[in-house]
């Protein structure tokens, strides 16, 4: 379908720029962030991408129609069901759920070619999705927004004013579910002053980078020329 094609065509442009702007050790990494509602997750990530330009959102793919002023490409790669399950049977979704008659997933290879170009990519899901990416990525770094207390998340939630006291019990009932899963995580953001939980994040993640995992070609090189070291004198 067309959607599908326009999926496809994406990724190939990403790889082309990609060509020339790979160096060596330039891999990105992947950063799963999950988090309660209201605990101020898309806030804490839009001040991270406009702050720092090695960062690059995730973009899912789902099978819901377009809400006014979305783009393909952009919120979301919008599929057809036939489409979605295409990719899903040819295993290139990282992970994918399904809510309220809807499919949506992380294409495996938008995910890979940002991090090709070098890109450290932000993967923004619940905790049975970032479970299953942490599966299939070991490396993946985990993390987990909450506010300082379960008082201010209400504040927080009926603070928006958007939403009815039934929609705000029923977030802090799924939270306490949530809350189950938080060590599954390997860092935790207490998002109390948007500054200093933005610049944390970003510590963490550059850090992550740091990891001997990471530098196995380098280690692989240092340990063969110290190897040869005495033959060279």
């Amino acid at each position: 379908g067309s959607r599908y094609r326009i999926l496809n065509r994406n990724i190939q442009i990403s790889t082309l720029k990609s060509q020339g702007e790979h160096t060596m050790n330039q891999q990105g990494i992947l950063v799963v962030v999950s988090g309660f509602s209201g605990a101020g997750k898309g806030t804490l990530m839009k001040e991270l991408l406009r702050r720092y330009d090695n960062y690059a959102l995730s973009i899912s793919a789902t099978t819901r129609k377009p809400r006014e002023g979305e783009e393909n490409g952009r919120e979301y790669f919008f599929l057809s069901e036939e489409e979605f399950k295409k990719l899903r049977d040819e295993h290139k979704l990282i992970e994918y759920a399904k809510y309220v008659n809807h499919y949506y997933g992380t294409p495996k290879e938008y995910v890979e070619e940002k991090m090709a170009q070098g890109k450290d990519v932000i993967l923004e899901i619940e905790i049975q999705g970032a479970l299953k990416v942490k599966k299939r990525y070991p490396e993946a770094l985990l993390l987990f927004v909450t506010p300082p207390s379960a008082e201010e998340l209400k504040r927080r939630l009926v603070g928006r004013g958007t939403e009815s006291i039934e929609v705000i019990n029923a977030r802090l009932k799924r939270a306490a579910e949530e809350a189950d899963g938080m060590e599954a995580y390997d860092y935790l953001l207490i998002n109390d002053e948007i500054d200093t939980c933005v610049e944390k994040m970003h510590q963490l993640i550059q850090l992550q980078h740091e990891k001997t995992s990471y530098h196995l070609d380098f280690l692989g090189k240092m340990r063969e020329d110290l190897y040869h070291l005495d033959e060279r004198n």
